[in-house]
């Protein structure tokens, strides 16, 4: 494996484990025995800033090369 792909698993792994986090700690936060109302528009929330995170982080791999 060379250096770039190497750097590019990392990101993917650093993303998968920031949204598995995000939506565990959405799921302990906001349980009510159930997800709570507040908990669905964090979960949400949570989606989103991934999306967004991830293309952040897709463009400054982009522009490495």
């Amino acid at each position: 494996m060379d250096r770039d792909a190497v750097a590019e698993a990392i990101v993917a792994f650093v993303g998968a484990g920031t949204l598995a986090g995000l939506i565990i700690w959405v799921g302990t936060a906001y349980t009510d025995g159930v997800l709570t109302e507040d908990g669905g528009l964090a979960l949400v929330g949570a989606i989103a800033f991934f999306i967004v995170f991830m293309s952040l982080l897709g463009v400054g791999l982009s522009r490495r090369y």
